[in-house]
């Protein structure tokens, strides 16, 4: 008999504008299928400002990452790390049991571990550890453990390669976001900060519309309009129940 995980889904990633760009779709399908969506990051987004210094960006970054929350009646985390400086430490593993132990996350999302960006690998291997034990009574931090260890997926940028160009494991599986694009594009809206600096640090003018094209690339591989990627962490340590694609099934589309 499947096991039932809490129907709260925890997105984690590096930086303020991370969920909406790569998760915010399947988030939105799943807030419409009654889950409790929370929103953390490891960094404040620092360093992703221009003419601002670290500590006006992070107050600008935070302020967006919260107002796209709200948007799906999300909570926004904040765990405490430096944008483009984030390392995999004890601090950070503890800061992020508690919160899933908080939040009671049934189903946890964060980067790939063999992501392109050296943040999103340090925050996939905190989440990873983190969630390993997250139901285990002698971690020292003050949240009682979770009863079942949380399942754990993982999402993809507009690319599927790695760090040198090599082409990624395929995907577990395609979600087509189409009817949550709307959605989507009002979270990715609210991080107008971004916009400025992609033209200067990628010299892309239209972010928003980058990411959206990459979600049509996405789709087009699917046979749907509009999709996000995902793989689900199959390996020892984590339960193996389907239930993202079970609850989402109208949606999926495998690889």
């Amino acid at each position: 008999m499947a096991t039932e995980f809490n129907k709260v889904a925890l997105s984690i990633n590096a930086h303020p504008d991370d969920a909406e760009a790569w998760n915010a779709g399947v988030l939105k399908l799943l807030h419409d299928k009654g889950y409790k969506i929370v929103i953390a990051t490891m960094t404040g987004g620092d360093l992703g400002g221009c003419n601002m210094s670290m500590e006006e960006t992070a107050r600008v970054r935070f302020n967006e990452a919260k107002a796209a929350a709200a948007i799906l009646d999300a909570e926004y985390y904040y765990l405490g790390g430096i944008d483009g400086s984030l390392y995999d430490t004890y601090e950070l593993r503890k800061k992020t049991i508690s919160l899933i132990r908080k939040v009671q996350a049934g189903i946890i999302f964060t980067h790939l571990p063999n992501d392109y960006h050296p943040d999103h690998r340090a925050t996939a291997a905190i989440v990873e550890a983190a969630a390993m034990v997250s139901s285990l009574d002698p971690v020292p931090v003050p949240e009682k453990p979770l009863k079942i260890t949380p399942l754990l997926y993982h999402s993809s940028p507009l690319t599927l390669s790695d760090p040198l160009g090599g082409q990624l494991t395929p995907p577990h599986f395609f979600v087509d976001v189409t009817s949550a694009l709307e959605t989507k594009i009002k979270m990715l809206g609210k991080h107008v900060s971004q916009l400025e600096l992609m033209k200067h640090m990628h010299k892309i003018d239209d972010f928003f519309g980058y990411v959206l094209e990459g979600n049509k690339n996405y789709g087009r591989m699917a046979g749907v309009e509009y999709a996000e990627v995902y793989w689900q962490h199959l390996g020892g340590g984590f339960q193996k129940d389907p239930q993202v694609q079970r609850d989402l099934s109208e949606f999926i589309v495998k690889h």
